[in-house]
């Protein structure tokens, strides 16, 4: 299998990787930058679990290639926590108990990130839409659409983390 040099801003920092071309890019943050937030389900897509940001748009991590993500903005789960304690929209998580095994939560929260950064005053339909795609088998979803909902209320006080460009 051939390999390719790959250059990424993750999570606010450059990173160049060694990639084969068939590698996935949620394998990619896992396994050469072990950025392990980035969960692994069904590999089809299907379940969310690897929702990452791909330039601001929530995307399956699993279905895109590394390579196809050159030159490209990645944000993971690591990248919008921040160094010590929880984000907003993870505290509101926590407060409505909307995590309970926690595989969904970091596809969940980046779904609900990203649709709160372009509406942030998003109501219970836009939220049930939104994370549609992303499947829970633990909380059946009402809890998680309160977290979102309380934060849509507010207009959504994200606080993204701010991460320094640096060379790695």
């Amino acid at each position: 299998m051939s390999r390719h040099r790959v250059t990424l801003i993750v999570n606010g920092r450059s990173e160049i990787l060694e990639v084969e071309s068939n590698k996935s890019l949620a394998d990619a943050l896992r396994d050469d930058l072990a950025l392990t937030g980035t969960h692994l389900g069904c590999e089809h897509g299907v379940c969310g679990a690897c929702t990452i940001l791909l330039d601001g748009e929530a995307i399956r991590g699993c279905l895109v290639l590394a390579v196809q993500a050159e030159g490209a903005n990645v944000t993971t789960i690591e990248g919008i926590s921040p160094t010590s304690g929880l984000s907003p929209l993870q505290d509101a998580f926590r407060r409505h108990h909307a995590l309970q095994c926690g595989f969904c939560t970091p596809g969940m929260v980046l779904t609900l990130h990203a649709l709160l950064l372009r509406n942030p005053h998003a109501d219970e339909a836009a939220i049930r839409e939104a994370i549609s795609g992303n499947l829970c088998r633990c909380t059946g979803y009402l809890p998680i659409v309160d977290a979102a909902q309380e934060m849509a209320s507010v207009g959504n006080n994200l606080h993204i983390q701010k991460i320094p460009l640096t060379e790695s």
